[in-house]
């Protein structure tokens, strides 16, 4: 086992605590709860390696499916914990709401070009910012052009809006009603199971477990067991929705950030039809939950790969890995943005929430994944 790095868990532990008290006593307890759940996914994400990026291509390229499956629990627990809380419409008297999004082109359409952008950035959402934490300095390109490309895509989505075909915002609980969209969720999880299960078994002759535990596992300093990772960000998830009012997201945090930039280098960011209505530009970041959270990943990460010993940065990165962080980085922003989230906002929580928006950005967003990994080899990535 390697040796702890001692100073970025000081670091990540010393943030934590001063910003957890500092968002409580500047903001509420809720939100320095909520800067807590993001360290907790932090902590979760890297010692699971629960990346959405890597099983998808091991899945797609040798049908290797216990990251996918172990996605797939994830989702199914959640569901079971979602749907009462938001059919209940409050809990402790504020009122709850899935992430239900419109079933439109522009889904379709970002989520595919998120799938491409996942292969040549190296991450997803939550990938990218805990291997940012992890020490990654790769993927630093790629978070800095995944935000460049949220506040394009925010600048963009209104006309999106406008031209994109759309059939509206369309659920399961709105069609079937709770029971029966918590019921038709489990079948069609339960359906992609038996699936990717059939087609491992018919590649390998077996099927790799989901909560077959790593060689020397150790719960402080991990590796942690996909299981582990799944039933950790289902608590994530829950949490968020019981703290915030709504599911987990991460993107539209990246969009307000690269418009802060904007707007602190001259350019007319309030005027934009995406921010009319919102404060958030002018407020603290602080006060934003979403970027609150972000924060919280990225310390905990950071905490975790000290705890693991494998905090420790490559500064060298070929120039054709880093064209790849960026062009993968900007079609990450810009596709979240317009397809209403990524792999936590739309995929995650639309899934759990029962918005028939998540199961088409997984299909879309699987289809990008599969000609970004053909286009690895051109940017000298690993197949």
């Amino acid at each position: 086992m390697l040796p702890m790095n001692r100073r970025p868990v000081g670091i990540g532990v010393i943030a934590a605590i001063v910003l957890t008290v500092y968002l409580a006593q500047s903001f509420g307890w809720r939100q320095g709860a909520l800067f807590v759940v993001g360290f907790g996914a932090g902590i979760v994400l890297y010692h699971a390696a629960f990346g959405f990026t890597s099983a998808w291509r091991r899945a797609i390229q040798s049908g290797r499916s216990a990251g996918l499956r172990a996605q797939l629990l994830m989702l199914a627990v959640t569901a079971l914990a979602f749907l009462p809380l938001i059919a209940d419409g409050q809990l402790w008297g504020m009122e709850l709401r899935g992430n239900v999004r419109p079933l439109s082109l522009s889904v379709a359409a970002g989520a595919f070009l998120f799938g491409i952008g996942m292969q040549l950035g190296g991450g997803c959402a939550s990938g990218t910012l805990f291997t940012v934490g992890g020490g990654s300095v790769r993927m630093v390109a790629t978070l800095a052009a995944f935000i460049a490309g949220s506040a394009l895509g925010a600048f963009h989505r209104p006309a999106w809006e406008a031209a994109a075909p759309s059939a509206g915002p369309v659920s399961l609980e709105g069609l079937l009603g709770m029971p029966g969209a918590l019921a038709a969720t489990l079948a069609l999880l339960a359906s992609a199971w038996i699936i990717t299960n059939r087609i491992e078994r018919r590649r390998h002759g077996d099927v790799a477990p989901v909560g077959a535990a790593p060689t020397r596992a150790d719960w402080l300093r991990g590796p942690w067991p996909l299981i582990a990772g799944a039933l950790g960000l289902a608590a994530v998830n829950v949490a968020t929705l019981a703290l915030a009012g709504r599911p987990w997201g991460i993107t539209s945090g990246f969009a307000l950030w690269g418009s802060k930039v904007l707007a602190a280098l001259g350019v007319d960011v309030a005027s934009w039809p995406y921010w009319q209505g919102s404060a958030a530009l002018e407020a603290s970041v602080f006060s934003d939950i979403t970027s609150v959270m972000n924060m919280g990943i990225l310390l905990g990460a950071l905490t975790a790969a000290g705890l693991a010993g494998r905090f420790s940065p490559v500064w060298r990165i070929p120039a054709r890995s880093l064209a790849a962080a960026v062009l993968g980085g900007l079609l990450l922003g810009y596709g979240a943005r317009i397809a209403y989230g990524c792999n936590i906002g739309a995929f995650f929580s639309g899934v759990a929430s029962t918005s028939l928006h998540g199961w088409l950005w997984l299909v879309a967003a699987f289809a990008g994944s599969v000609l970004g990994i053909r286009m690895r080899p051109w940017f000298g990535l690993a197949k």
